[in-house]
């Protein structure tokens, strides 16, 4: 799913034109983004959390040239899917 299939499905259910709710979703994303930039984790209570999490420095190898690289310590963005969210999708697919 795009984000164009979100904003299509959002403004059916809805009855909001799509392009109100496309600047709705991308202000979310960037207020998600702003607020991950900041070091502040963003909570979605029964969907999930945005959080940031620190990756430690490592020793990696650069294969072609056959050299060992160091990757600095580092911060990366993640989510964290609520324990609803994963029953729900856990319980909904079948194989």
């Amino acid at each position: 799913m795009t984000k164009a299939d979100i904003v299509n499905e959002v403004s059916k259910s809805t009855g909001v034109e799509k392009i109100t709710v496309q600047k709705t979703v991308e202000a979310f994303m960037d207020a998600v983004k702003i607020a991950l930039s900041k070091n502040d984790n963003v909570y979605l209570r029964g969907f999930g959390s945005f959080v940031i999490k620190k990756r430690a420095k490592k020793t990696a190898r650069n294969i072609s040239k056959n050299t060992t690289i160091i990757i600095p310590e580092h911060f990366i963005p993640a989510f964290k899917p609520a324990k609803m969210f994963v029953t729900k999708v856990k319980n909904t697919i079948k194989k």
